[in-house]
This record gives structure tokens, sequence and C-alpha cells, in this order.
């Protein structure tokens, strides 16, 4: 996606308007549509401002309170992924619980216990 035009460009033409000149000249000389300047005059008369719309990339999220999802992972982490989403109080995917809980850095690995002779529970298994 492009930049928005400054808002001091937009002052600019939107002044020259102002000042009687013509808009096909202003767009010319600013070197911008003719669609442009249309919006943003019609901007200046609706909203009273020139400043471009904030722009979220994406839907919002399901999951968009961290919060309360990560107490609800700390006493359901036993369970699996599926197993979560049909707990989650908004229906979700498996996939969208597991999306929330890498942006909390909640990880599921389990730990290797060391035994006394220095090898580890994996390690037995793998001798066998």
């Amino acid at each position: 996606m492009t930049a928005a035009y400054s808002i001091d460009l937009r002052k600019k033409a939107v002044s020259a308007i102002d000042r009687g000149e013509k808009k096909s000249h202003v767009c010319r000389t600013l070197n911008i549509s003719r669609n442009t300047l249309d919006q943003w005059l019609k901007r200046r008369e609706e909203k009273g401002s020139l400043a471009p719309e904030e722009y979220q990339r994406g839907p919002k999220p399901k999951i968009d309170d961290l919060e309360a999802f990560k107490t609800f992972a700390e006493t359901h982490g036993h369970l699996t992924q599926k197993e979560m989403s049909k707990k989650w109080v908004k229906p979700v995917s498996r996939v969208l619980i597991g999306k929330a809980m890498r942006k909390l850095n909640f990880t599921r690995k389990k730990k290797l216990t060391v035994t006394k002779k220095g090898t580890s529970n994996s390690d037995k298994n793998l001798s066998n």
C-alpha cells in the first residue's frame, strides 16, 4: 500500500481552492488527481479535518482480550488446542488458539528430566 499524502500538501491544495484557483490548475501544479482533491474537499466538509483515516491491517482478532486468554491458558494448559477451542467463550478454531498462545509466548513443550546417571528420559527410549 502506498503512503498517504502529507497533511501539508493537503492543506496547500485546499487553501488554493479557497483562494479561488481552478481545481484543474491545482491538480496539475501539485501532481495529484482530480478525484483526490475532491475527496479532500469532501472530507474537510464532512469531518472538518484533512487527516487520512487510520488504517487497520486485516480483520479484528477474535481473541482480542489477551489478559483473559492468558488466565484461560494457564488454567486449561493441560488440554489440547482443539479442546481449548471448545471451552473458550466464543467459537474459535484450534488455529486461533495456537496463534493467541504464540502471541503470549506460551509454550507447550515438555521439559526433559535428567536422571542420576546424567541421561535424559528421551535417551532411554532411543536405546531400546
